[in-house]
């Protein structure tokens, strides 16, 4: 087990297990907490629109990952970075 000096009562965890994406979107002057929580995913913040693109975007590329047959925490970064990008929507 790995030595946790800061923190040593909280048990160590492989990263690759807590792999989770985070989406947080700082544009909101309307007032509203917008939360969407999934299994592998958050998205936290943002207007309307900003909240809906990131939406998107993570349930798409959820959704590829699931058709390459891949989990989240399979997936290398630059693949990641790649379908994110493609998953996107155009402003």
């Amino acid at each position: 087990m790995n030595s946790r000096p800061f923190h040593p009562q909280i048990p160590y965890k492989d990263p690759k297990v807590m792999a989770h994406l985070l989406g947080l979107g700082l544009d909101c002057t309307d007032g509203h907490k917008r939360i969407t929580q999934a299994d592998k995913f958050s998205i936290l913040g943002g207007s309307d629109e900003t909240h809906g693109r990131m939406t998107e975007t993570l349930l798409k590329t959820m959704e590829d990952l699931s058709i390459k047959g891949k989990a989240l925490e399979e997936a290398s970064p630059d693949e990641l970075s790649d379908i994110i990008a493609k998953n996107t929507p155009d402003s």
